[in-house]
């Protein structure tokens, strides 16, 4: 077994710096016997771990190998299986439980033993032992008396101490051992006579130092002898060293005197510093002076002077208030009678602030009539006034004048919160009734000139609307009394000129009903002239919704703007802002809170803008619903360009709203033509021609060409393109179907082929794919048309020809059909002598007077369907001419007339008519 761990320890575990501690010979318990060795290691470096090892044989067995490690920390469990009896077998549990039969009981008990020093030495968790005595626990036991005394030894315990004894060779050590054995040759054939070798050279070398010691006898004297003096000369230096000591001991103390009463100096002067620095610090930052004083108390907050004085005297105030006074500060007299000082000053100065600022707001002129009625004082030119001009009054002047308080608002902020927030309140009421009256009595003159784009059209049959538009009007002016009453309302005071502007709204809508459901259609847009379309109305509209809006732009952002500022609430940084800063800065960034006051306080100053805007376009929309095109290219371009400016503004976001509902009356206007497309009636008498809602399309794209041009949303009208085209082929298949005066290839043909030219000039790029199935369309049934309607001009002929070409697909060959009887060369002369020149002449004639009846003068296909004829019917010719040539050759057999004849038929036919 000695040597077996020597081979162990040398070849598997040195390389692996490893040491062998203790080995047992085992098998599986239960199966057949292949045995194997487990090994009780630890490493050599720090720090230790300690294994336990499977080792096998090699299949060849000239060698060993490593199968399997355990760490024992992983071991939870040694069963010996019995205590009082000698059994080989135990058991290991690890991750699961590992069988063993040892070879010897001897050899298991010596390995459990290692087990337990090496648990008790390294390990924390504690292995359990069960079945093995006690008495194995604390020593070895006697059986191991029979186990060889070079194993014993490195169980037992010479390896457990020499875990921490065993010191390695270092390289001189390893060369001084080499070099003596070298010396012996037989040191390693023969150790005991080595030893004993060494042993003898060590007493040599023993005796020798002792008999070294023994001559140097003398020389120990002296050095005792010297010693003894340098003793004697310690105790006199060390007597003068007393006396020394003594002498400074007086000057000592007198020092620590002196450096007492420096020290007491020190902190005197250093406590006179400190409180000197105390009173500058209260003087410098704690005292106000009488200027500024007299400035809060009773500065003149209605001059520029008085304005700048106070802001000087406010923000002094506020720093001394503000200022971080150092610990006990407070609890001087001074102190709290300055802090008394300061809120008596903020306080009557805040008061003052409030009640000044408040007059300000109060004697703002509310109601003086607004800037878009009232250009002078000649009450007679009022209502001309009134409907020349369109512009809401500008308060540039009031917010100059106000910011001039920007800062001392700003004071208010910082230092009196509530009453900055009553203030702000103050403002917004007051702003919302002047804006109030201002906005609706614009958004009244707006309605006016809308309504008067419907009763200032050229055509006669809309003259009764027109005087009542006129009667409506005439009403205004006609007294005195009467004029004063309705300026009034005008100006907010009775509100009639409300009700009376909304009825003048119904009527209106009902003067233009009869007139706008046409202009409106597409169905009836085809059938209308250029006057009934009044294109100028509409750009008169568009005009009108521009200006609105284009009043209300910087009517709103002027007023945010001056919020802002004037309350000091922060906003988000405009886009000009932006591209100045390479980045935003997030300080820059509004707090919520701010961000949500000027959007609520915005939100009450123009609470009414939204309203009247829904309004306003609900009236252009109920006036003409193509309207909804010019009003959602003017409000997308407004919202695009307020976003721009600021996203988050009051004027991005309620232009947005708005949006949404001219975004529907477009959508409501779409749906709109395409169900009267669907309810369209055609007349059973009289012929179709190109059908209203096709010339209907034609108009409304080029209109709405016009409108979008360069727009933010044309795919919202490229999605109404698509909508409206499909709904246009399905409903021109539709009429075609049920049209009885007219062929259906002759509706298809015309009307598509209107649809084609229309896209084809218009350059549609979303409608190319419908461009071309048009052109498609319009070819097949052209085609389809030609065919039916020119059918078989030499009717017998055909017929005649038609019987050759089946004997040949029958198999009998071309050449010999002239044999057949029916066939024969008299049969076809005698088809032929039937269809003369002049026959033929007078059933092209009838033939050309069928199609002009079915075909429309407006598309003007007269000519191209004739030409088409022409065309098929020189094909049929050449047909009959090749069926001569191929089944009756030599005959010498031509027809009646030739293809010139023909194209002369043609040619005469058509110039005639």
């Amino acid at each position: 077994m000695t040597a077996i761990k020597h081979a162990l320890q040398r070849d598997i575990f040195t390389p692996n710096d490893e040491r062998l501690l203790s080995i047992v010979n085992v098998c599986k318990a239960g199966k057949k016997k292949k045995n194997c060795f487990l090994c009780a290691t630890v490493t050599t470096e720090r720090p230790v771990q300690v294994r336990v090892v499977k080792v096998k044989k090699s299949d060849k067995g000239d060698f060993y190998k490593r199968q399997m490690a355990w760490e024992l920390r992983d071991l939870a469990e040694v069963d010996a299986k019995d205590a009082s009896k000698e059994n080989p077998e135990f058991d290991l549990h690890f991750e699961k439980v590992y069988r063993w039969v040892a070879s010897s009981t001897a050899e298991k008990n010596s390995f459990i033993s290692c087990i337990w020093k090496l648990n008790q030495r390294y390990l924390r968790k504690k292995v359990e032992f069960v079945n093995v005595s006690s008495q194995l626990l604390e020593e070895l036991p006697k059986a191991e008396e029979s186990v060889p005394s070079g194993e014993s030894q490195s169980v037992a315990g010479g390896d457990e101490d020499a875990l921490d004894d065993y010191q390695e060779l270092n390289a001189r050590e390893e060369q001084d051992i080499e070099g003596m054995m070298e010396v012996c040759e037989y040191a390693i054939s023969n150790a005991e006579a080595f030893a004993e070798k060494l042993s003898k050279e060590l007493q040599v070398l023993d005796g020798a130092n002792i008999h070294s010691i023994m001559a140097s006898e003398k020389q120990v004297n002296i050095l005792m002898q010297l010693l003894d003096e340098a003793l004697s000369e310690v105790d006199t230096i060390e007597g003068k060293m007393s006396s020394y000591e003594e002498m400074l001991q007086s000057v000592k103390e007198q020092m620590d005197q002196i450096s007492q009463s420096n020290r007491l100096i020190q902190i005197s002067n250093a406590n006179n510093g400190k409180l000197l620095d105390e009173i500058q610090f209260l003087v410098n930052y704690m005292d106000l002076s009488k200027g500024h004083i007299r400035a809060l108390q009773e500065g003149d907050l209605s001059s520029s002077k008085g304005i700048e004085a106070c802001i000087n005297a406010s923000e002094a105030l506020l720093q001394c208030m503000n200022v971080a006074l150092r610990p006990g500060h407070e609890k001087l007299m001074s102190v709290k009678q300055q802090q008394h000082l300061f809120t008596e000053l903020r306080d009557t100065f805040s008061r003052r602030l409030t009640n000044h600022l408040n007059n300000v707001f109060v004697h703002q002129p509310l109601l003086i009539p607004c800037a878009v009625y009232v250009q002078g004082h000649d009450q007679s030119s009022v209502l001309s006034q009134h409907m020349a001009e369109l512009t809401l009054p500008k308060h540039s002047p009031l917010h100059r004048d106000l910011l001039h308080y920007a800062k001392l608002m700003e004071w208010l902020k910082n230092t009196q919160r509530e009453k900055y927030e009553g203030l702000s309140r103050t403002y917004v009421d007051y702003m919302t009734r002047l804006y109030e009256r201002e906005i609706k009595d614009f958004f009244e003159v707006a309605k006016i000139k809308m309504a008067g784009t419907a009763k200032e059209g050229k055509g006669n049959k809309f003259g009764k609307n027109l005087s009542v538009f006129l009667n409506v009007g005439s009403t205004l002016p006609r007294k005195e009394s009467a004029f004063k009453q309705e300026t009034e309302s005008l100006h907010g005071s009775s509100g009639k000129l409300t009700g009376s502007t909304s009825s003048l709204n119904k009527l209106a809508v009902q003067s233009s009903s009869s007139r706008r459901s046409q202009s409106s259609s597409l169905l009836d847009m085809g059938n209308m002239s250029a006057s009934d379309l009044d294109v100028a109305d509409r750009t008169k509209f568009d005009k009108i919704f521009e200006q609105v809006l284009s009043e209300l732009e910087p009517l709103c952002l002027a007023e945010q703007d001056f919020i802002s500022k004037f309350f000091k609430l922060q906003q988000h940084p405009t886009l000009g802002e932006v591209e100045e800063s390479d980045e935003v800065v997030p300080s820059r960034q509004p707090p919520p809170g701010e961000k949500d006051m000027v959007r609520l306080m915005m939100n009450k100053v123009f609470q009414s803008i939204e309203t009247e805007l829904n309004s306003l376009i609900t009236l252009g929309d109920k006036i003409d619903t193509f309207h909804s095109l010019y009003m959602l290219v003017k409000m997308s371009h407004h919202v695009w360009t307020a976003e721009n400016v600021d996203p988050a503004s009051y004027l991005s976001t309620t232009l947005g709203n708005v949006l949404v509902t001219v975004k529907r009356n477009f959508d409501k206007c779409i749906s709109g033509q395409i169900r009267q497309m669907e309810e369209v009636k055609i007349s059973k008498k009289s012929k179709v021609g190109i059908l209203p809602f096709v010339a209907g399309f034609e108009e409304f794209a080029e209109l709405a060409e016009t409108i979008f041009r360069n727009a933010e949303r044309r795919g919202d009208l490229d999605k109404a393109y698509v909508k409206l085209i499909r709904a246009v082929f399905m409903n021109v298949e539709k009429v075609a179907n049920e049209s009885q005066k007219t062929p259906r290839d002759v509706v298809m043909m015309e009307n598509f082929h209107h649809i084609f030219s229309t896209l084809s000039h218009l350059k549609i790029s979303c409608l190319e794919t419908e461009r071309r199935e048009a052109k498609h369309k319009y070819t097949d049934h052209l085609q389809s048309y030609v065919i039916n309607s020119l059918g078989q001009p030499l009717e017998k002929l055909n017929h005649f020809f038609e019987g050759v070409e089946a004997r040949v697909a029958q198999g009998v060959r071309e050449d010999e059909v002239s044999y057949q009887l029916a066939f024969n060369k008299q049969e076809l002369r005698k088809v032929i002598k039937e269809y003369p020149g002049k026959e033929v002449k007078k059933g092209l004639d009838n033939l050309y007077k069928k199609v002009d009846k079915h075909l429309c003068e407006e598309e003007s296909l007269l000519q191209v369907v004739w030409h088409s004829m022409q065309d098929e019917f020189i094909r049929q010719y050449k047909h009959f001419e090749g069926l001569i040539g191929r089944c009756y050759p030599g005959s010498g057999i031509t027809m009646e007339f030739t293809i010139g004849d023909m194209l002369e038929y043609f040619s005469s036919i058509a110039q005639s008519h």
